[in-house]
């Protein structure tokens, strides 16, 4: 009897289900087995969650009485990131002594009119769950704070304090000339050169101008920078028109409510004078080159000491950020990729960009291959970073050469689309750090007034097409050149030939000729 009605079960599972979607185990048993893309029978339709459009989560901007303006995004959770960023940075060094943005981002978060010392600073924040951290570019200081949303007012007034109110004390002078030296001092010895390359090829790119200024104090200024150039500095910079307060994680109202009451009409340490020493002069690019013979046989040691490698960067003139060929740009620099010779592959790593495809998978000599792209207010530097043992110095220049004059071919249409949806990709997942969307933010209303939000940059990098790279491929190959080169420079070609190597049709250098080798 019970075998009998076994069979009638199962009779009736394969008329429901059909003969496809039976199936039965080694216990006998059978089990319906309906594809995971077909709706189950008798289940209700289901309601999924929609966008409800994106001004819920648009930038918000307000301008205060005194000129400074205050810029927030909101994002879900119980933690936020506000600070204040200053549109000051190296570059406006120019009639002072290089090093003082070196100077104030070290003594950042030292003591104030209402903090004693860094540490009650530190035990502030604290209470909310909070870092903070200061930092310079050649044009930008940005100081943050990440802490819990309901410590937004203690937040704003301590970024206020920080900022406008800094003791700037004699004792904590000489303890920020110490820390320069040191950095200083690591940056010369640690095996990673690119921080080193990057001074050298601004410096060599834009000479003694602008974004060409040292980044680094340099040491003979250390001991020149004092209180009272500081403040000098400070008075003429530090103004709240040159300033924007952005917050990521909170109401707009909320932060505009503590932008009045914290920073509106407070009395700066300096003085509330006239700003009439802007520094408000154009990068002029110049080209030229940079040269540092280092020993570089006993940056690595240990059991497995990195083999001398001698360090060539090379860049051209791109644009600024607020032009229209800035997206371009980004997919060209995104399209040649690279990166080290031992870098582990995988989805997303770049393994199919041109500097890995053409250089590090053809010539394994070639210890690393990276494209670069720094773009100002202003100006703009594409580059690229080779690295090879230094008797092979003059070969790498030349596929560096031939890399760039490959630029101007027309590009494939799957390395251009593969290129483009790389750069969105990561555009949106660096969007999704809180700290990210802060600078973000507060770059963007700094430099333009306003914010373009994420799907829009998309948009505009779905609509660059093969004519557009090679259009500013022609347009960066007619400027000079500018060299970075750092190692046993021996093998080095001439300043010259590297020129003539870019102006050429196939990016060759010139032949040379040794009787004696």
């Amino acid at each position: 009897m019970a075998a009998h009605m076994a069979r009638i079960r199962s009779l009736s599972r394969l008329q429901r289900f059909g003969l496809a979607a039976y199936r039965r185990y080694s216990s006998g048993t059978g089990y319906p087995n309906i594809s995971l893309s077909t709706a189950l029978p008798g289940i209700p339709k289901p309601v999924f969650a929609t966008v409800d459009g994106q001004e819920k989560y648009e930038t918000k901007i307000t301008t205060l009485e005194n000129g400074l303006k205050v810029a927030s995004q909101n994002k879900f959770g119980q933690f936020c990131t506000v600070g204040i960023l200053v549109n000051s940075g190296s570059r406006h060094e120019t009639k002072y002594p290089s090093g003082i943005s070196h100077f104030l981002e070290k003594l950042a978060f030292s003591s104030t009119a209402q903090y004693g010392s860094k540490d009650e600073i530190l035990l502030t924040l604290e209470k909310h769950g909070g870092i903070c951290d200061c930092q310079t570019s050649r044009d930008t200081t940005m100081y943050a704070v990440s802490a819990e949303v309901k410590g937004l007012e203690t937040v704003v007034n301590l970024l206020s304090d920080v900022v406008l109110q800094p003791r700037l004390t004699d004792d904590e002078i000489e303890m920020t000339r110490m820390a320069v030296r040191f950095e200083l001092e690591d940056l010369n010895m640690r095996p990673d050169p690119e921080p080193l390359l990057t001074e050298m090829i601004h410096a060599a790119a834009y000479r003694g101008n602008t974004v060409g200024l040292p980044r680094f104090s340099p040491p003979e200024n250390i001991d020149k920078i004092d209180q009272v150039m500081l403040h000098g500095y400070l008075r003429n910079y530090y103004s709240p028109e040159r300033m924007v307060l952005a917050g990521v994680g909170i109401e707009h109202d909320q932060l505009v409510q503590c932008a009045r009451k914290y920073l509106l009409g407070v009395k700066p340490v300096w003085g509330a004078g006239k700003t009439g020493n802007v520094d408000l002069s154009v990068a002029q690019y110049t080209g030229g080159i940079v040269k540092t013979e280092k020993d570089m046989s006993d940056v690595s040691l240990g059991p497995t000491p990195m083999p001398e490698l001698t360090h060539i960067m090379i860049g051209l003139e791109s644009c600024s950020f607020l032009e229209d060929d800035f997206i371009p740009f980004a997919v060209l620099n995104m399209m040649m990729g690279g990166g080290g010779s031992f870098s582990a592959g995988g989805p997303g790593k770049g393994m199919f960009t041109r500097l890995y495809l053409n250089v590090l998978n053809r010539h394994h000599w070639m210890y690393n291959a990276t494209a670069y792209h720094h773009s100002y207010e202003d100006t703009g530097l594409l580059c690229i970073h080779a690295s090879a043992d230094p008797r092979q110095a003059r070969e790498m220049v030349e596929i560096i050469t031939r890399e760039f004059i490959q630029m101007s071919g027309r590009a494939e249409e799957m390395e251009l689309e593969r290129a483009k949806t790389q750069l969105k990709s990561m555009l949106m997942m660096n969007l999704e750090s809180r700290p990210v969307i802060f600078e973000d933010v507060g770059r963007q209303v700094l430099a333009t007034g306003k914010r373009k939000l994420p799907h829009e940059l998309c948009d505009l990098i779905s609509k660059v097409t093969a004519s557009d790279i090679k259009r500013v491929t022609a347009k960066m190959l007619r400027s000079k050149p500018a060299v970075a080169a750092l190692g046993d420079l021996t093998e080095l070609p001439t300043y010259d030939h590297i020129q003539e190597a870019l102006s050429s049709k196939e990016g060759r250098l010139p032949r040379i000729y040794r009787l004696f080798r």
